[in-house]
């Protein structure tokens, strides 16, 4: 098991809290912001009330934590690892990339169907994907490795769970129960990876 002490995994819940907490923070002080009906992304929207700091602590901080947590994981790749194992760990990183640039490229709040709005569609869609098919590939590369075995068991059905909130569902709760999967992924990674050799 991955010592939490190691690197990055000394914070793995950093980025989940740093964007519950922003959520959380931003959307109290938005006045009309129904937590049931409005996107997470609208907190962070041009012509909205202190949307970069919600871009910033909520998206692009997170996101280059758990970049940084990932990186550690594609270190922790063993040398022969097969290509779903590898694939996994780089669409994970995919996912942490597409994040950050959902903050970068927030939403229009005066036109939700422009190019600025699609872009971050976009990124949400390219996040969400990247997530999803992630999380099976290094259960599929995990499964033949016996001190990768816990990534396996988890992988699958975070993967299951991704592609339900994200694809079959719809609305702003499964939207922000999505991201809270993600966060809880991304802190759970270092108690399911070896330590390294």
């Amino acid at each position: 098991m991955a010592r939490m002490s190691e690197g990055p995994w000394r914070w793995p819940w950093l980025p989940l809290l740093l964007h519950v907490g922003a959520v959380v923070g931003f959307g109290w002080t938005l006045e009309g912001y129904a937590w049931t009906q409005h996107p997470v992304a609208l907190l962070g929207a041009r012509g909205v009330a202190h949307a970069l700091g919600f871009n910033l602590l909520g998206f692009v901080l997170p996101g280059v934590l758990a970049v940084w947590l990932l990186l550690d994981l594609v270190r922790r790749l063993p040398v022969d690892a097969r290509w779903p194992l590898r694939l996994g760990a780089q669409m994970q990183m995919v996912a942490a990339l597409a994040f950050i640039a959902m903050g970068l490229l927030p939403l229009d709040a005066q036109d939700v169907d422009g190019p600025a709005s699609g872009l971050h569609a976009s990124m949400w869609m390219l996040w969400a994907l990247a997530f999803l098919l992630g999380t099976p590939l290094l259960a599929v590369g995990a499964r033949a490795r016996p001190d990768w075995r816990r990534v396996a068991l988890l992988g699958w059905p975070v993967g299951l769970l991704a592609l339900v909130l994200g694809f079959v569902l719809a609305g702003p709760v499964p939207q922000r129960l999505l991201f809270l999967l993600w966060g809880l992924w991304l802190a759970l990674l270092p108690r399911l990876l070896p330590a390294r050799g």
